[in-house]
């Protein structure tokens, strides 16, 4: 995997936080950990449960507070206390449970909220579905069933939708909650796929996961957490699978001591 040219040549990040903290009941989740992104790139966010990866994108994605520490955003620093405002930041966030109304067919869930309407006021069906074939045809060339309620799509095909919906309203940062998890091997491919076309957008990722071949596979920079703090980053080209479950496990580096 080729390293991102953007970094390497010193492009300012997407996305900087900057020894960021928080607690809850006085045990700290998050204790000083800095992590950051640039365009095109993606980053794995590694740990056991409650190592506190999930908890630190919170932070990111306006679920949670800061206490301490500071966030920028393209360079600038940046106060975020909501989702409302991460969106407006371009950062958008799909769960692990993706928030799709199952009910809905694609384009009525890629405008869920934010409909196109007709001159009189009236949801324009015909515009919203245009304009989801145009980004499913981007995204996912393959994708048919623009008529089917999304309950009746494959694993893969959901989280097509569910990432169209971020990047059609001008998505620059995307965090992904295990977006491989309980899906097969095609369907795995699949969103590989739909990571690599965001990266040549130039769209960051961070990438939360548990899989570490996942990681190993999709992933430029990986960045392992324990305890609530930050283990390390590594280029992924200089690591291996073992390298990286080390760090999860025994909370050290390539080359240094346990922890």
């Amino acid at each position: 995997m080729t390293r991102n040219p953007k970094r390497a040549a010193g492009e300012t990040p997407l996305v900087e936080m900057d020894d960021v903290s928080i607690s809850f009941g006085g045990i700290k989740a998050v204790d000083h950990v800095s992590v950051d992104l640039y365009p095109g790139e993606v980053v794995g966010l590694l740990g056991h449960n409650g190592a506190g990866k999930s908890t630190l994108i919170k932070m990111l994605s306006g679920a949670y507070q800061k206490e301490t520490g500071e966030i920028r955003v393209n360079g600038q620093t940046v106060d975020i206390q909501n989702p409302r405002d991460a969106r407006a930041l371009n950062i958008e966030t799909i769960y692990q449970t993706l928030a799709l109304a199952d009910n809905l067919d694609a384009a009525s869930n890629l405008f869920l909220g934010r409909e196109l309407v007709t001159p009189l006021g009236l949801v324009d069906d015909s515009a919203m579905e245009a304009e989801c074939r145009k980004i499913m045809g981007r995204l996912n060339p393959n994708f048919q069933k623009f008529n089917e309620p999304v309950s009746a799509l494959s694993g893969g095909q959901r989280q097509s939708v569910a990432i169209a919906r971020a990047v059609y309203f001008n998505a620059k940062v995307l965090i992904m909650d295990e977006p491989t998890a309980a899906l097969g091997p095609h369907e795995t491919q699949m969103v590989a796929e739909l990571i690599q076309q965001l990266k040549a957008d130039g769209i960051g990722i961070f990438l939360i996961d548990h899989d570490v071949h996942a990681v190993m596979e999709l992933c430029d920079r990986a960045s392992v957490m324990k305890n609530g703090e930050l283990v390390g980053t590594v280029e992924i080209d200089d690591v291996t699978d073992d390298d990286l479950l080390s760090m999860i496990i025994l909370g050290k580096k390539p080359g240094e001591e346990a922890a």
